[in-house]
């Protein structure tokens, strides 16, 4: 397998996890978007849309995350990043589709620029208007976190699910748009214990090769 990510990129961040937690390697292609790599014809020629990441595997270009940690989870089955119940299965994928549907897109590189560029926005505008959507998710996520009374260390169970693999991106995320954790308490202890584990710590962005 080859993935085309940025180090930064909070999809690309996600599938790192995903894959290291389900014990597969992946050569690593960095696509700068700083200086916008992504958009030339060589990674248009790979992925049509532009964006990370991009899964080159079984002989097929793979794109957009969800689509792809959902392909991982059929094609490699163990370890499952989905309970086996289908109501948990609902309430795992629900806490993710927060992150992934309802924060992420808001906070994504092409919609900042475009409010830099357009909008004249600055890193105050900008890091408020993150703030704004990930609170909303975050104050979400911790009531279904507070409402599970089984839960253990991890957004679900004692195991680290497809939560968790959405929300540890989000969270670094946060931080680098300057969001108090501290209101999320919960959400916090799941990124520490999540950062104990050797999956997640390999996929941190700062420990990327194109990191810097």
């Amino acid at each position: 397998m080859k993935l085309h990510n940025y180090f930064r990129s909070g999809t690309s961040h996600r599938l790192r996890i995903a894959l290291n937690l389900k014990g597969l390697e992946a050569d690593y292609v960095a696509v700068d978007l700083r200086n916008e790599h992504h958009l030339q014809a060589e990674f248009r020629a790979l992925n049509p849309q532009a964006l990370v990441p991009a899964l080159e595997a079984d002989g097929r270009v793979l794109i957009q995350s969800p689509a792809i940690i959902e392909w991982l989870e059929e094609r490699f089955p163990s370890p499952p990043l989905l309970p086996a119940d289908p109501l948990a299965r609902a309430h795992v994928r629900a806490l993710a589709a927060i992150v992934g549907c309802d924060i992420h897109p808001l906070n994504n590189k092409r919609v900042l620029d475009k409010l830099r560029k357009d909008f004249a926005a600055d890193t105050a505008v900008i890091n408020e208007w993150c703030g704004t959507w990930i609170s909303a998710g975050f104050d979400a996520i911790e009531a279904m976190l507070a409402a599970d009374k089984r839960r253990g260390d991890f957004c679900f169970g004692d195991k680290p699910t497809l939560a968790d693999v959405y929300l540890v991106p989000q969270v670094e995320s946060s931080r680098r748009f300057k969001v108090d954790l501290g209101r999320w308490p919960l959400i916090a202890a799941v990124d520490a214990a999540c950062s104990q584990l050797e999956a997640f710590r390999r996929a941190a962005p700062a420990n990327q090769p194109d990191a810097g």
